[in-house]
C-alpha cells in the first residue's frame, strides 16, 4: 500500500506540476507575439527631426509605403494590425487525474470518489493598430513625422 501512496503522490506532483493559469498562458503567448518591436514608445524614443532615413530605418525597420508627397518629398508610412487571441483552457478533476494515470478505479477506487469531470476554460480576442507616418525633407532628412495607435 505504501507503494501505491507514494506513485500517486509523484503522478499528482507531476500532473498538478504542469498545470498553468490562463494569465500564465496569455503571458507566455504575448512572449511569442512581441518579436514585431515597432511601438509607440520605440517611435517617441527613437526618432528625431533632422535623421537620415538610413538612421529611422535602423530603428523600426523597412516602411509598408515609401510615396512622395506634392512637393516631391519622400513620405515613409508603416501600417501595422495585428489581432491577439489568448485562450487557456483545463478538463478534468482530481479523480479523472489520478485514475486515468493508473487506467482504472481497481487500485485508487476507495480513495476517490467517481466525481464528474470539470472544464474551465477563458478566450480573449483583441486587435491593434499602428500607424506611422514619417515624412523627409529635400535633403532626405526627417522633417516630421506622426503616428496613431488604437486597441479594441
Amino acid at each position: 500500500m505504501k507503494t501505491v501512496t507514494l506513485w500517486a503522490t509523484i503522478l499528482v506532483a507531476l500532473v498538478l506540476g504542469g498545470c498553468m493559469s490562463a494569465s500564465q498562458h496569455a503571458a507566455d503567448v504575448q512572449q511569442g507575439v512581441s518579436g514585431d518591436k515597432l511601438t509607440v514608445g520605440t517611435v517617441q524614443r527613437e526618432i528625431r527631426n533632422g535623421m537620415s532615413s538610413a538612421e529611422v530605418a535602423e530603428a523600426l525597420g523597412s516602411p509598408n509605403i515609401v510615396s512622395r508627397d506634392e512637393k516631391g518629398h519622400e513620405v515613409w508610412i508603416y501600417d501595422r494590425i495585428a489581432t491577439d487571441t489568448v485562450y487557456s483552457s483545463s478538463e478534468g478533476g482530481v479523480s479523472s487525474l489520478i485514475l486515468g494515470g493508473f487506467g482504472g478505479s481497481a487500485i485508487l477506487g476507495g480513495l476517490v470518489g467517481g466525481g464528474g469531470q470539470q472544464s474551465t476554460g477563458a478566450k480573449s480576442t483583441s486587435q491593434r493598430t499602428l500607424t506611422i507616418i514619417i515624412k523627409y525633407d529635400e535633403t532626405g532628412k526627417v522633417s516630421s513625422f506622426a503616428y496613431h495607435s488604437s486597441r479594441f
